[in-house]
């Protein structure tokens, strides 16, 4: 079944890791999670392939980890914590894979972010839809219609407050 499409989809340069992509993802992160013992990382560098069929993943998944495709592998459902077990078992610092995933050179990535991160300016969306002007725009918080009309009525005094309970100790007089 496909991925329903939400609203945080158009944010750039990473996935959302929500509770259908942790569904979706659930193998690939228990294989990750796998990688935390010295036994199961040496039986999956004797064999990646065969390792990996120990686990409940789809072809695109199997795929993504064998090519070390991390962004990939995010897009897929796995999350970027476990799946850094993996560029640990390959001997990569976390460094290492957030330069892969950016298209950066180690040293490109780590200036980048001593330097600030990456700029705003064309990384708002996917889709040209969040612009500065939108973003603004859209800042004012808005009530619920439920809360203005409990509001209201308190105000006119025709909700009933809760009773206040009594202490234990005026309960046992």
């Amino acid at each position: 079944m496909a991925r329903k499409a939400q609203a945080y989809d158009d944010i750039p340069g990473t996935y959302v890791f929500d509770a259908e992509r942790s569904r979706q993802g659930y193998g690939i992160n228990m294989f990750c999670m796998s990688l935390m013992q010295d036994e199961n990382r040496k039986a999956f560098k004797a064999n990646e392939a065969e390792y990996l069929k120990r686990f409940s993943l789809t072809p695109e998944q199997t795929d993504a980890i064998l090519k070390r495709d991390y962004n990939r592998m995010l897009e897929l459902g796995g999350n970027i914590y476990f799946t850094a077990k993996l560029g640990a078992t390959d001997g990569h610092s976390f460094q290492h894979l957030a330069a892969v995933m950016t298209s950066n050179t180690q040293d490109d990535y780590a200036k980048m972010m001593l330097d600030g991160g990456r700029s705003v300016e064309g990384n708002r969306s996917r889709s040209g839809k969040n612009t500065p002007a939108a973003l603004i725009a859209g800042a004012a918080p808005k009530k619920a219609a439920g809360v203005k009309k409990v509001a209201k009525a308190k105000a006119k005094g025709k909700v009933a407050s809760k009773p206040k309970s009594k202490s234990k100790s005026a309960k046992r007089k």
